[in-house]
């Protein structure tokens, strides 16, 4: 079918679904799903309702912010396993009111020292796959970091014993949950998988336990996670990395053909980072530098605020134009520099300087999409996923997220513990001098972001939106919808999407033909007829647009305001 065919059908799809949808304008709030959850002594906000629950009763006995969050998280990683668990990585901003201060931590894990690039390359010549990591499997297994991540945080900001923070996730595993609707949904996908993958361990054991996924309302149990949450809850740490646990990840690796050994866990540590910022249009938004991808969310702000979107208008063609070519600028320098800061020299500063942005602005043309542009040239200078938010009655507030990566993660469970691997190192290039080549020891590039803004040297915003390389252009969208279109902190996440794909990647050779935007129903069909006008490939959206959920500190009436995602099972709660 020609490219003008197909155009037109798209364009009577989207003029059909527009015409049918409730209309999305921002002073109607025609959008918004539900009203912001408004609390004095604490929020959490969180993509399950028993764990937003689980964080309340974490803060009301007397918890700080950072055990709550942890609890939530423990919580989570058992009943949203499609997104998360304790085989994955972590990455949090926290902002802590006794120093006035926000904190980064990367605890992300290292691809396997004994996995040498020769050895790696054999294997995947083995498997017919000579280019890139496979999804699946033990090839793409890297350290997981969450565990190490939680009493890091924990070390730092915590108050309560580990026990009390990880016992609601224990009961809630011994003695079963109920599955709910969005998660149900993702679970039957990971299970089929499984199923044609037949990889050793105990994954369809644990996850499909009688020869299917657990359906929405099920009760489901997991008492051999119960039991390696215990082992971490009176052993610490060192249980996961140390001890009986890693025992059990290095026997069944050695037998089974993997190569996580003992060695690289026991020699596994997070990272405490500096966030880095931009200021956009008076308000400081802050992200995670590399090795994850959150200061492409930074690179395009720098970028869009050369333009006046507030009077170019929510989803009019000319903010929507310019958002993406932003973002396609952005992506470009994320292929070429974000990698791991211990093996590659990073120009962060030159990324994120208002005088690079201009440069890049430049390269867009406002009447025309740009199929191809190549990474900017910084100065050097020196120097499937879950998100959650918490804040407590001291003014402390965490922004974290954690991650399996692609959905169920690698696929492989050790016998008896009750979780599945990460499959973060797929994410590696197998491009020899590539900042995101694939060594033994090194962290890969992460798609998982926390942000978090100040306004006047005062918390102001924690929030996220997971979803792979949705991350970044979402929170652009969260941030334009809040300080450009006058948005309330419900009303930004519920507002229409949009998403471009087809950017320069790890796994996507250079773009030249400009990609594609996918826009969920709510965008206008007058607003996607122009952008095809201008050169733009568009469907309508029936993918994942990201899971939003955000706290918002009201300093004047000293309230937090929660809002969570409609797209998810989730709430926002307070007390």
């Amino acid at each position: 079918m020609s490219f003008s065919r197909l155009s037109i059908l798209v364009a009577a799809l989207a003029l059909a679904v527009s015409l049918s949808a409730q209309p999305d304008r921002v002073n109607g709030r025609a959008f918004a799903t539900r009203s912001e959850v408004i609390a004095q002594h604490g929020m959490a906000a969180t993509s399950h309702p028993l764990a937003s629950q689980i964080a309340l009763d974490v803060l009301k006995a007397g918890g700080t912010a950072v055990d709550a969050a942890i609890a939530a998280n423990a919580a989570i990683g058992l009943m949203e396993p499609t997104g998360n668990g304790i085989g994955g990585d972590l990455f949090a901003i926290v902002y802590d009111a006794k120093t006035k201060k926000l904190y980064g931590l990367n605890a992300s894990g290292r691809s396997p020292l004994g996995l040498s690039r020769e050895q790696l390359m054999a294997e995947l010549k083995k498997i017919n796959r000579p280019e890139s990591l496979p999804m699946r499997g033990f090839l793409p297994i890297s350290t997981p970091g969450a565990v190490d991540g939680w009493f890091e945080l924990h070390g730092k900001f915590g108050k309560l014993p580990m026990k009390d923070i990880l016992g609601p996730a224990i009961r809630y595993a011994r003695e079963g949950f109920p599955v709910t609707e969005y998660i149900a949904y993702g679970w039957s996908a990971g299970v089929r998988n499984a199923q044609a993958d037949k990889f050793p361990g105990a994954f369809l054991q644990v996850y499909a336990p009688n020869g299917a996924a657990p359906k929405k309302g099920e009760i489901f149990k997991n008492p051999a996670l119960a039991d390696t949450l215990t082992l971490i809850a009176d052993g610490g740490r060192d249980a996961y990395y140390k001890g009986p646990i890693a025992d059990k990840i290095d026997a069944f690796m050695r037998a089974n053909g993997g190569y996580l050994r003992k060695a690289d866990l026991e020699k596994h540590t997070s990272t405490w980072v500096e966030p880095a910022s931009v200021n956009y249009r008076g308000y400081d938004v802050y992200e995670l530098p590399p090795n994850s991808q959150g200061i492409a969310a930074l690179q395009m702000l720098n970028i869009l605020e050369g333009y006046d979107l507030k009077s170019m208008g929510y989803n009019s063609p000319e903010a929507l134009h310019v958002m993406i070519e932003a973002k396609k600028l952005a992506f470009e320098d994320r292929a070429k520099f974000y990698a791991d800061p211990e093996f590659s020299k990073i120009p962060l500063q030159g990324l994120l300087s208002k005088t690079y942005a201009a440069e890049r602005r430049k390269l867009i043309d406002l009447k025309r999409a740009g199929r191809s542009y190549d990474a900017g040239n910084p100065a050097m200078q020196q120097g499937d996923t879950i998100y959650l938010t918490v804040a407590d009655q001291d003014g402390n507030m965490v922004s974290l997220i954690q991650s399996n990566y692609r959905g169920m993660g690698s696929g492989i469970s050790v016998p008896g513990l009750g979780f599945t691997f990460q499959n973060r190192g797929e994410m590696f290039t197998l491009q020899p001098g590539h900042a995101n080549d694939y060594a033994p020891g090194k962290r890969p590039f992460q798609t998982i972001i926390p942000a978090f803004v100040m306004k006047d040297g005062k918390p102001w915003l924690s929030f996220g939106l997971m979803g792979g390389a949705m991350q970044p252009q979402g929170h652009v969208q969260i941030i334009c919808n809040l300080i450009d279109w006058g948005m309330n902190f419900q009303e930004a996440g519920d507002a229409a999407r949009w998403q471009h794909e087809g950017s320069s990647d790890y796994d996507n050779p250079k773009m030249t033909d400009g990609g594609y935007v996918e826009v969920e129903t709510g965008v206008p069909y007058e607003s996607i007829r122009a952008l095809m006008q201008r050169g733009h490939k568009i469907t309508i959206g029936n993918g994942s647009f990201g899971g939003y959920q955000a706290i918002a500190r009201d300093e004047k009436n000293n309230t937090y305001i929660g809002a969570s995602e409609s797209r998810k099972d989730g709430h926002a709660a307070g007390y």
